[in-house]
């Protein structure tokens, strides 16, 4: 299977799920987005390493693992969301030390904020985005006054609870059509509403199974 290289779009403040966030990462060769619900402390933790200007008084979790790894000689060489099931996106650390390289399962939202503070590649399979993966429109350009606010729901958190990297339940949809679900998956992704266009992707992923 060929992988395919992400990079990090931006994290947006779930409108439905309090404490939540969606996690945007966009394919390099491509238009499509990975939309990943996280929890706050993972968005907070991103967030931080994302903004380098930022140094949060004591290390955070993922700084301290940055320090420990640096002491020993240890290297995160990428990342890959290797799977997806039921919601769940499944990552792996690709780690060398002394030119032995071992794997580690993560969380894919630990993995993420380690590969960024380790300047390592994220990757995940291209049949995971051909499943998982949404098109965003953010040209404006055609539209009459609509989205004027452009990236803005994509900005740094501000405030930050209990993780979940599962897309939310889709069993809300479950009484819409393709074609109904379609037509809502766009209307998500105009209003730039992340999280539920992660949840009706599921649902689709679910009919069409």
């Amino acid at each position: 299977m060929s992988l395919v290289k992400l990079t990090i779009k931006g994290i947006s403040y779930s409108q439905t799920q309090n404490g939540a966030y969606a996690l945007i990462l966009n394919e390099v060769d491509g238009e499509r987005n990975l939309p990943i619900v996280i929890g706050a402390f993972e968005a907070q933790s991103i967030a931080i390493a994302l903004e380098k200007e930022i140094k949060p008084p004591r290390p955070l979790t993922h700084d301290l693992f940055k320090s420990f790894a640096d002491r020993f000689d240890i290297v995160v060489k990428q990342v890959i969301i290797h799977k997806l099931v039921d919601g769940v996106f499944f990552s792996s650390i690709i780690c060398e030390r002394d030119k032995i390289e071992e794997i580690i399962d993560a969380r894919t939202s630990d993995a993420i904020a380690l590969a960024i503070r380790f300047n390592a590649p994220i990757f995940t399979y291209k049949n995971i985005l051909d499943k998982a993966g949404i098109y965003l429109n953010m040209n404006s350009s055609d539209k009459d006054n609509e989205d004027e606010d452009g990236d803005e729901a994509l900005s740094t958190p501000e405030t930050f609870g209990i993780e979940s990297e599962k897309n939310i339940n889709p069993g809300d949809f479950s009484h819409y059509t393709i074609e109904e679900l379609y037509a809502k998956l766009d209307e998500a992704v105009q209003n730039e509403d992340y999280e539920k266009a992660a949840k009706i992707r599921d649902e689709i992923s679910r009919k069409e199974s």
